[in-house]
């Protein structure tokens, strides 16, 4: 399982990014992925999440209202559309799967076994 993500950068506050994560060597359609990040010093913290048909979502109550997540199944690909952004937004982007099959969205960062890389967003105030 490989999981590549992509789109961080530098922006200013209030400005938008839109996160992408591609996915291979799983059979993406049927899994949960879920976005999490970590700012220098602070625990790696949920901020959004999609079920395998993308019919649920939940996010974290700090970017609700802000964030959207989506996936294109047939591309093996999930995005993060962020607006309105703040300087507390400011970390490395993760992409994350459990490869539980047609489960439901979860929150906690230990109940996932799959991990992109990472990407940096950085918001200047």
């Amino acid at each position: 399982v490989q999981l590549q993500a992509s789109g961080g950068g530098l922006v200013q506050a209030g400005g938008s990014l839109s996160l992408s994560c591609a996915a291979s060597g799983l059979a993406f359609s049927r899994y949960v992925m879920t976005w999490f990040r970590q700012a220098p010093g602070k625990e790696r913290e949920f901020v959004a999440t999609i079920n395998w048909s993308g019919e649920i979502t939940l996010y974290a109550d700090s970017v609700k209202g802000r964030a959207t997540i989506s996936r294109d199944n047939p591309r093996n690909t999930v995005l993060l559309q962020m607006n309105s952004l703040k300087a507390e937004d400011t970390a490395v982007y993760y992409c994350a799967t459990n490869l539980q099959p047609y489960s439901h969205p979860r929150t906690g960062r230990y109940e996932y076994d799959y991990w992109g890389q990472g990407t940096q967003v950085t918001v200047s105030s």
